[in-house]
């Protein structure tokens, strides 16, 4: 059985197919093995939306069972903000980096009790008959007036994460993996995935 995450982001896949590895018994494939698929453009009014848009996209133009997930940070002194815009947060076609600089700068001078944001991920399984899931996870943290490690991507330089006293780019994948809001709801996603493989969806 075939799992299409709705996603050319092969750090976000990557992510994916590691937590899932050994726990779902599914053949995981990217857009990145369907290149003449294209996503639409986002166009909900919340994570849950586009996610739900992005696996039934998908599913319906694969025939396969089809994984869509929004992210995003939000930050609490920006009212939640960059949040659904955070792949865009420093304009279209802009790097990781555009988007962390830009956030730096906003935060500038802000004390480190005022710097609290999270991550949010929600997750949207769909089978091309149209059966919908939705899953989310939540991780709390802060963020940091300078980058740090070299590890991750999107946001994670400036991400601290105060259980682990570090950044998400300074942890190893492992750690990243074991708490991170995508595995967070990558857990409740499995024992979904599961039922789904069981009943030949």
């Amino acid at each position: 059985m075939i799992l299409v995450l709705a996603t050319a982001n092969q750090g976000k896949a990557k992510e994916i197919k590691a937590i899932l590895d050994g726990k779902v018994d599914l053949e995981i494939k990217t857009l990145v093995d369907f290149p003449d698929l294209k996503l639409p453009p986002e166009t909900g009014s919340s994570y849950r939306e586009n996610a739900i848009e992005k696996a039934v996209y998908v599913a319906t133009e694969t025939g396969h069972l089809a994984m869509g997930d929004d992210s995003g940070l939000e930050v609490d002194a920006l009212d939640g903000a960059p949040g659904l815009y955070s792949a865009r947060f420093a304009g279209e076609h802009v790097s990781d980096r555009d988007n962390r600089k830009k956030l730096i700068q906003i935060l500038k001078g802000l004390p480190e009790e005022k710097r609290a944001a999270k991550f949010v991920c929600t997750m949207a399984l769909v089978t091309p008959q149209g059966s919908v899931d939705v899953v989310e996870g939540l991780c709390p943290g802060r963020i940091t007036p300078v980058e740090t490690g070299e590890g991750g991507f999107g946001y994670d330089p400036i991400f601290f994460y105060p259980p682990l006293g570090r950044t998400f780019s300074e942890l190893s994948a492992d750690e990243k993996n074991k708490y991170s809001h995508r595995s967070v709801a990558l857990r409740e996603a499995i024992p979904i995935l599961n039922e789904m493989c069981c009943q030949k969806v």
